[in-house]
């Protein structure tokens, strides 16, 4: 299991190019930071009819991940309970890869070693089914500060989506994500957290639409779901 810690800073979805490109641009030339290119990533998101899942605070994705020059790679991933607070989010994470287009919940529960979340998934996963996907460009920066903090920066640009009646409804998905990958001493000082919150200060100095947000992505596609469905 990964305890998986990042900061989480949304945009306008109506946001110009070129303050976008703007925001690229300085992370392209920040110090401590090496630019890792783009990846397109296909996520569908399962639950059953019921949303279970959802109600157990647990997610469910398929993910596609497509980059020029490689073969693409499908990865499970499910997470659990965790607290967001100022646009933090904290969580257990899972991530598996698995062969094709199709969940393998055996192996994943096997992995999953909260008791409650594997319980979960032995009742109720016969009866997931795609409910919403997520679909975005990720450019990825990682950055190495001097004291040894390394946190990925990964900037989104894509869309939400529901398939209802035939239609695909939609709404724009643009975000910055600073996930914590490793920090001096576990970070038991916090040293780690404070990290992602200055990195987060200097981007707003760039950008000021930047906002924190406690949304995961999966909650954006909850919520456009009930929208459309109205459920």
């Amino acid at each position: 299991m990964a305890i998986e810690r990042e900061l989480k800073l949304a945009l306008p979805g109506d946001l110009p190019d070129q303050r976008a490109d703007a925001l690229i641009a300085h992370l392209d030339q920040l110090p401590g930071a090496q630019a890792r290119g783009e990846r397109h990533l296909v996520n569908r998101y399962f639950d059953t009819a019921t949303l279970a899942l959802a109600r157990a605070k647990a997610a469910l994705r398929l993910r596609y991940v497509a980059r020029d020059g490689h073969a693409g790679q499908w990865l499970q991933t499910l997470k659990s309970v965790g607290e967001a607070r100022d646009g933090l989010h904290v969580r257990h994470e899972w991530e598996q890869p698995v062969k094709g287009e199709a969940l393998d919940l055996p192996q994943l529960i096997a992995a999953c070693d909260v008791p409650a979340t594997a319980d979960i998934l032995r009742r109720e996963g016969a009866s997931v089914v795609a409910q919403f996907e997520t679909n975005f460009v990720r450019r990825l920066w990682r950055y190495v500060a001097g004291d040894g903090t390394v946190v990925e920066i990964a900037f989104d640009r894509g869309e939400v989506a529901v398939e209802a009646d035939g239609r695909r409804h939609t709404e724009p998905l643009l975000e910055v994500e600073l996930e914590l990958l490793d920090a001096p001493d576990g970070d038991r000082a916090g040293q780690g957290e404070r990290m992602l919150h200055a990195l987060a200060e200097d981007l707003r100095r760039v950008l000021p639409e930047l906002h924190g947000d406690d949304l995961s992505k999966a909650q954006r596609g909850y919520r456009l779901r009930q929208r459309v469905l109205g459920d």
